[in-house]
Order: structure tokens, then sequence, then C-alpha cells
């Protein structure tokens, strides 16, 4: 049961980041600069493509890895075009054997830097119907804050493409972080104990199996 063998989360906090405020605070006022890296620039172009001929809902599924998540998500939304994002090439080829499209649902992976892919898709005004962040990597020590999406000069542009956003980890933290983040965005939400019959991405099945709980965020940004 190798499921079954996922360790527990190792931090050094006991709580929120003492600077997540500060830090919160300087991205939502300062501008984000970081060139647009090229590769992720051509990976949009491509996928832009066919978010705009598409008519349907567009749904993102950010930090995808393998794309099980994306593609139960397009499963469980059949109308809309799901698009699973990941920085790793390793993780993503590994979905064509793994995991087949077929009539559930439509979906597309694409490899890209979230802190560039986030930002061309504000700018080029998709308007997303949900987004998950399903277990990204959670940089459990404390000086990883800014490497955490709540504490990252991306994190308005999160805010900013609105939809439904749902955030999910096995560490409480994290999440409670996040939802204090979009407090301090002027968006209310509250971290909640998440069970499910199914889980729907390889980690989450990990961590249940191996009795470690699911904390969440469920939050409408278009609302704000």
């Amino acid at each position: 049961m190798a499921d079954a063998n996922s360790r527990s989360i190792t931090t050094n906090q006991t709580g929120l980041h003492e600077k997540l405020d500060e830090i919160v605070h300087k991205h939502l006022s300062a501008e984000f600069k970081k060139p647009i890296a090229e590769h992720t620039l051509r990976a949009f172009n491509e996928v832009n493509e066919k978010v705009q001929a598409f008519s349907g809902p567009i749904i993102l599924d950010s930090c995808c890895g393998v794309g099980e998540s994306t593609a139960n998500l397009a499963k469980r939304h059949s109308d809309a075009l799901v698009i699973g994002i990941d920085k790793s090439s390793h993780r993503l080829d590994k979905h064509d054997v793994e995991y087949k499209q077929d009539e559930h649902g439509q979906y597309i992976l694409v490899q890209a830097d979230l802190n560039d892919f986030w930002r061309l898709a504000y700018e080029a005004n998709w308007q997303p119907s949900h987004h998950y962040l399903l277990y990204p990597n959670p940089w459990p020590k404390a000086k990883h804050i800014q490497r955490r999406w709540h504490g990252a000069a991306v994190f308005p542009f999160i805010v900013k493409l609105g939809g439904v956003l749902e955030v999910r980890s096995n560490w409480s933290i994290y999440v409670e972080e996040f939802a204090r983040a979009l407090q301090l965005a002027g968006v209310t939400v509250d971290a909640e104990a998440y069970e499910s019959e199914y889980a729907i991405t390889p980690f989450e099945r990990k961590y249940w199996a191996s009795g470690q709980s699911s904390t969440r965020l469920v939050v409408n940004l278009s609302q704000i």
C-alpha cells in the first residue's frame, strides 16, 4: 500500500506566518514587472486560440501535476473546457500513459509557469467559471512564505481572474493563510475541513490513504 505511506507536513510554523499581512499588502500595492518567459507565452498563445474559439465555460486546474484532476474535473464539468497547467513536463508526460481523454468532457494540458500564465490569461480577458488549486506545493518552512501562492507577487492575479476559486491542502495552515490573504484583498472566506468519498488527485488519494485530512476554501471571486 504505497498510497498509505505519505508523510505528514513538517513545519516550523505553529500558526499564520508572522509576516503574511506585510507581504500580501506589499504585493497588492505593487506592480508585478517580471518579464514573461518566452516558452510560457508560446504555450499560452496556443491555448488562447482554443479558448477564444470555445463558446462554453473555461475552467483552470492550476498545478495539475499528471492531470488526473483535470480529467476528473472535465467529467464533472462536461460543458466546459478545462485547462490543466503545470510547470513540469515530467509530470505532464505521465498523463498520456495513465489517463486517456474520452467522451467525458474536454480538457487541455499545458506546460507553463503560472507566474506568467495567470497574468497572460488576465490580460487576454479570460473569465474562468472555476479555478482549482488542488494541493499545490505548500513550502512549509517559514522562510519560504513567498513561494506559497498567497505569499507570491502573482497573488493579485489569482484574485483578478475571478471565478469560483477552490483551494485544497493537507496542511491546514496553508489554506488558513490563503483565506487571510484573500481577506486582505477584500474577499471574506473561511477555511473548512474537506471530506469526500472520491479523491480526484493522486496526492489527495495518498493523503487520505495515510490518514491525513484535507482543508479547503471555496469562494466566488467574480462577486467582489
